[in-house]
């Protein structure tokens, strides 16, 4: 049966769709790094739409899935900084391999401890970074803080979705309104970076 999730997801897999494809395309053209970062960040979740199509929201509890899937704001936050903020790329992706290494180590492993420290650390600072750095990038096409407001939906969604995944609850993010929310929210988010990044040309 057809869920109005899956119309939100299967929109959002068409919206990421275009962005890899224009972040290849630009590649191709420029061979600037920051665009091969954005690819990952939409790849990842264009094939996280599709596996939430198919297999439904249950995945999102899988320590595989919750690794793979902070490729997401890594990715992009690293598209940005290498991007726009030349003076902290080199820190930054040190920060984002260690952060994914760690949201691995911890999540596989089931060190239920340090995972909820790691996940909404990373995941957090990731979706500031997306956030603000849009608003103080130097040279930013006008437009381009749709990304920031994109960027403001992957930190709440991936915080919510990180304390769930560990068992907490933030603030009224419960396990029912964060399964209610979560694919407006990826629409949106998507869209919000559709927005911002077509901006660019």
């Amino acid at each position: 049966m057809f869920k109005i999730d899956n119309l939100f997801l299967l929109v959002t897999g068409l919206l990421a769709a275009y962005l890899c494809w224009y972040f290849y395309q630009h590649y191709l053209k420029s061979k600037a790094l920051h665009h091969l970062y954005y690819l990952l960040g939409f790849a990842v979740l264009l094939v996280s739409g599709l596996l939430l199509i198919f297999l439904g929201l249950e995945i999102l509890t899988s320590p595989y899935v919750l690794t793979v899937a902070s490729l997401i704001p890594l990715g992009i936050s690293m598209g940005v900084a290498e991007e726009y903020y030349p003076a902290w790329k080199k820190a930054f992706k040190w920060f984002a391999v260690i952060g994914f290494l760690a949201i691995a180590i911890t999540s596989i492993g089931n060190m239920d401890t340090l995972r909820k420290i790691s996940v909404p650390l990373f995941h957090g600072v990731a979706g500031l970074v997306i956030f603000l750095g849009p608003f103080f990038a130097k040279g930013a096409p006008k437009g381009f803080f749709w990304v920031g407001i994109g960027g403001l939906l992957i930190g709440l969604g991936g915080i919510a979705l990180a304390f769930i995944s560990v068992g907490r609850q933030l603030l009224f993010f419960s396990p029912a309104f964060v399964a209610l929310i979560l694919t407006p929210l990826l629409f949106l988010m998507t869209g919000a970076f559709a927005l911002g990044f077509a901006k660019k040309g």
